[in-house]
């Protein structure tokens, strides 16, 4: 997609639908089991800021008549769209509360509710799922 969104040939509503229904889906699938790390949140976020800055190619200044990069408010004001890290959070929610209420002789409820077996290693521990919802 990198030389098909900054192409002048789509109008930019297309360019967005696109990316809405194509390339989205495509990056939050099976969100709802991730557990992630500040690191992923962060590259995700600059994954939602490459995109719309693709499709609303730079712009040309007034006073100087030099291009320049688009800054982030800039973009959020022309492209509106829920945060992508936001929305899985909010997908996570839906996931557990879904668990929750099927029952718990389900092998998905046993699985995100039951306490795993064992010692965790010394190093500082990973993120698992309850930890996620909890926070």
């Amino acid at each position: 997609m990198k030389n098909f969104l900054p192409s002048s040939f789509l109008s930019k509503t297309l360019k967005i639908k696109i990316y809405r229904n194509i390339i989205l889906p495509v990056v939050v699938y099976g969100c709802e089991t991730w557990s992630l790390t500040m690191r992923e949140e962060r590259r995700l976020k600059v994954f939602e800021n490459r995109v719309p800055r693709r499709i609303f190619v730079p712009k040309r200044d007034e006073v100087t008549g030099e291009y320049r990069k688009l800054h982030n408010e800039e973009l959020n004001d022309q492209y509106c769209s829920p945060k992508i890290v936001r929305v899985i959070k909010s997908r996570r929610m839906k996931w557990a509360g879904y668990v929750t209420s099927i029952g718990e002789k389900k092998g998905v409820h046993i699985l995100l509710v039951g306490k795993p077996g064992g010692k965790r290693a010394l190093r500082r521990p990973r993120h698992i799922r309850d930890d996620n919802i909890n926070m």
